[in-house]
């Protein structure tokens, strides 16, 4: 079987057993089985890394959202991570083909050492989930609830215990500033996160203690996003949501609400209060998304890099793509703008659908196409915010449409460039060339 198939119909079958246990009497509060379609949306979410929902975290017992804890964690790592380390755990080879699937999920050409980089993954998140939640612990003093927001934080998930996200925690600047720093580990990729960790300064570090292009390219452009994003945040939202916030808050506040769009759901002021100008600026942190191998989809910051020096030669007449000094693959351009196409016309297709299943509440005024464009987005992206109760309003049929947007964000995040590059070049013919007049 494909392997594409494989990761697929595993996602899957983790979706549905999921589903299954969330429906259950003892995932419950209450104590009575849950509704088949909101289990079902929620094993979605969690193992998608969204965070969307339509029904409240505390609706679930503490069996019930340890759950939602494991799903989310497993569907972080990836089914083919996961797999693999048990793979390791119990001394198994590794497949040429789960190599190649895994070096593409993240972003690396290189198969040596991948046996201790994805040992090295599991055992790294857990650290920094661990240092987190005891982080976490000083403002909230509980062990529990650390653990849960530092988990969803790296994860990138955005489910919270409180139905107001993160609002309750808007003063408080120590975990709002750790929540931040989190999410921005968790969206950077796991490959950054050990190049860091394994680089070495100075002369004698030679070529493979250095950075490697593709961490400086993702570090690089993370930072000018966030710069922009905190920027814009505040020129546009001082006066309007950060009102009620102090002078330091308002920067924190305004810094964390620049990280989260692009990779998590979290939101320390509601989105619906936000102006349209920021509303907009989400939608397109939203798009960009995080680093490859990350918590994070979308189009991914290295596609979005590579996308600007494409169209940057292409005005000063250069013949190829370049990032410093060094010369990008015509194969990896072509990849860039196909996902670039791709998650367009996804967006196009579930915003489209989202008219048809709504069309009476858009009549009603019960909810309103830009509503529905931002939820299409944020489901594709796995982001997991939205405006007000849209997911939650949705119909049934509606809620069809976001899961499987949310699915085929995810798998997209795995398996988009390995669809790409895996197929082998075709016989180099020469044909003709024809004249098209664009513009």
């Amino acid at each position: 079987m494909n392997v594409r198939w494989k990761v697929a119909l595993g996602f899957l079958g983790l979706i549905a057993l999921g589903a299954a246990l969330l429906s259950s009497p003892w995932a419950r509060a209450d104590g009575a089985w849950g509704g088949p379609l909101e289990s079902v949306f929620m094993a979605f979410s969690a193992v998608c890394v969204t965070g969307l929902s339509v029904m409240d975290v505390a609706e679930f017992s503490r069996a019930g959202q340890i759950l939602l804890l494991v799903l989310v964690e497993t569907g972080c790592l990836g089914l083919m991570t996961c797999g693999t380390f048990l793979l390791i755990a119990v001394g198994r080879r590794i497949s040429l083909s789960r190599e190649f699937s895994l070096m593409d999920a993240y972003g690396t050409a290189k198969i040596k050492g991948l046996r201790s980089l994805i040992c090295w993954t599991v055992g790294s998140m857990l650290a920094i989930e661990a240092a987190g939640a005891a982080v976490l612990w000083f403002s909230l003093r509980d062990v529990y609830s650390s653990v849960f927001y530092s988990i969803m934080g790296f994860c990138n998930a955005g489910f919270s215990l409180e139905p107001d996200s993160l609002a309750k925690y808007g003063g408080d600047r120590w975990f709002v500033l750790a929540m931040a720093l989190e999410t921005i580990l968790g969206g950077i990729g796991f490959l950054v996160i050990y190049n860091l960790c394994t680089c070495r300064c100075g002369r004698g570090a030679g070529r493979r203690g250095r950075l490697s292009l593709h961490a400086k390219v993702v570090l690089k452009w993370t930072g000018i996003l966030l710069a922009v994003a905190f920027a814009g945040y505040l020129a546009a939202e001082w006066n309007n949501t950060l009102a009620p916030f102090g002078g330091w808050d308002k920067l924190t506040v305004g810094f964390y609400q620049a990280v989260t769009p692009r990779t998590c759901g979290f939101t320390v002021v509601p989105v619906e209060d936000m102006t349209p100008l920021t509303r907009l600026g989400c939608v397109i942190l939203m798009y960009i998304g995080g680093g490859p191998g990350s918590a994070a989809a979308g189009m991914k910051v290295t596609t979005f890099a590579v996308l600007l020096h494409t169209c940057a030669a292409m005005c000063r007449g250069d013949g190829e793509t370049t990032v410093g000094r060094h010369s990008v693959p015509a194969a990896v351009v072509r990849e860039s703008i196909v996902i670039f196409m791709a998650i367009a016309a996804l967006t196009a297709t579930v915003a489209g659908a989202l008219l048809i299943t709504e069309a009476d509440a858009i009549k009603s005024a019960a909810t309103s196409v830009e509503s529905l464009f931002f939820e299409a987005v944020s489901a594709i992206t796995t982001t997991g915010l939205s405006i007000g109760d849209t997911t939650a309003n949705l119909s049934s049929a509606g809620k069809c449409v976001l899961m499987c947007a949310m699915f085929a964000g995810r798998l997209g995040a795995l398996t988009v460039v390995l669809m790409i590059g895996g197929r082998e070049e075709g016989g180099r013919i020469r044909r003709p060339a024809g004249e098209i007049i664009v513009g």
